[in-house]
């Protein structure tokens, strides 16, 4: 027949719980040992038996070194509980806060529009109208002053471009006046050389020979003088006749 299941509760007879206290003990530390070889878990086993007797197990680490981590994991999870307890309470709370700020700040964001205004007193409606224009005067005086601002930014950037001009200007002017001067000093150079060129290459002409009306030329100057007197003198002496020639010969 099978094993029946045991009924847990507590044996009466002190004998068979002593052995029964014995045999599950053994049974207890051989498991916590097999746990912490197969699991590579840190195991601290502690039993106290009936009459005050210890009984304790513990992986390689020491049974001081478990109890010590066993005693911060368990303070900081009860002050993440309590903390957890408080924090609830207070958030509760501030959300409710939040919740009504939010509301009238809903409120006053409706009446600055001029919505929801049935509810609103005079002295109210007073007030609001007050709100109103210092936040009008206020809005005007950031408008006036953000205008003057960009005013004097642009003033600026317009002197700026202005001086800048002005020392483009300076810059043309001066590109101008060397250009000018250069060509000066081309046509310069360009009226010497011809005239050097001329002088090189002028040639005493020969000098003027006329042609008589009988057909011969004369010369000018000393030469051509001589010449043309010899010529005359023989076209004479051919024209007169021939008893003067031999006269004039004898």
């Amino acid at each position: 027949m099978g094993r029946g299941r045991v009924q847990l509760k507590r044996i009466e007879n002190k004998i068979n719980r002593q052995v029964t206290f014995s045999k599950r003990r053994t049974g207890l530390l051989k498991k916590a040992h097999e746990i912490s070889v197969l699991c590579d878990a840190e195991v601290a086993l502690i039993v106290f038996s009936t009459k005050g007797k210890l009984f304790e197990y513990a992986t390689e680490s020491c049974m001081e070194k478990i109890l010590e981590r066993y005693e911060r994991y368990s303070y900081a999870e009860r002050q993440l509980n309590s903390t957890d307890q408080n924090s609830q309470g207070s958030w509760t709370l501030e959300h409710a806060k939040l919740k009504a700020r939010m509301e009238v700040l809903q409120r006053n964001q409706r009446h600055y529009e001029g919505e929801d205004l049935d509810s609103l007193s005079l002295k109210e409606l007073q007030n609001l109208e007050r709100q109103l224009d210092s936040a009008l005067k206020n809005i005007r005086s950031k408008k006036n002053q953000l205008m003057y601002e960009s005013i004097s930014v642009l003033q600026k950037k317009d002197k700026a471009l202005q001086d800048q001009n002005n020392q483009l200007s300076k810059k043309i002017k001066e590109r101008e006046k060397e250009m000018a001067t250069q060509q000066q000093q081309q046509q310069e150079v360009q009226w010497e050389q011809p005239n050097d060129d001329i002088n090189s290459s002028y040639v005493v002409p020969p000098p003027l020979v006329h042609l008589s009306s009988e057909g011969e030329y004369q010369g000018e100057g000393e030469y051509g003088e001589t010449e043309g007197t010899q010529r005359q003198q023989q076209n004479n002496t051919s024209a007169m006749p021939q008893w003067m020639l031999s006269h004039l010969q004898g």
